[in-house]
């Protein structure tokens, strides 16, 4: 993605912004919050804002695992990563991005489908 979609949005703290509106929502979510029990909540926030931030066409490479190894263990189905992504959804629109730029990140997002799922 272009890096001015990246500044378009608001850089790292408009990132910043979706990503605590995101987990808030995520975490909220009966379905989803089982997920997280015995996670670093920090360490996770800390690299979905790096994702966020990269697929975004930040400055910023993600260093974390690999999509299919880092949900392996979680036994998601599509309906688990479907609610995520329109918890995404609802974060960047409630936070201001863009129509398009929020479309181009969605896109970029439904492209782990397969490896999050472990498909």
């Amino acid at each position: 993605m272009a890096p001015q979609v990246y500044a378009k949005i608001g850089g790292r703290k408009a990132v910043e912004s979706v990503v605590t509106d995101f987990y808030d929502k995520v975490l909220a979510d009966d379905q989803l919050a089982g997920y997280f029990e015995g996670y670093d909540l920090e360490e996770l926030y800390a690299h979905q804002v790096q994702f966020i931030s990269s697929v975004a066409g930040g400055p910023v490479t993600y260093t974390g695992a690999d999509m299919r190894e880092a949900h392996a263990d979680l036994d998601l189905d599509p309906a688990d990563f479907d609610a995520v992504a329109a918890y995404l959804e609802t974060a960047l629109i409630e936070n201001g991005v863009d129509e398009d730029h929020v479309e181009a990140i969605l896109a970029e997002v439904s492209e782990l489908e397969e490896p999050i799922l472990g498909q």
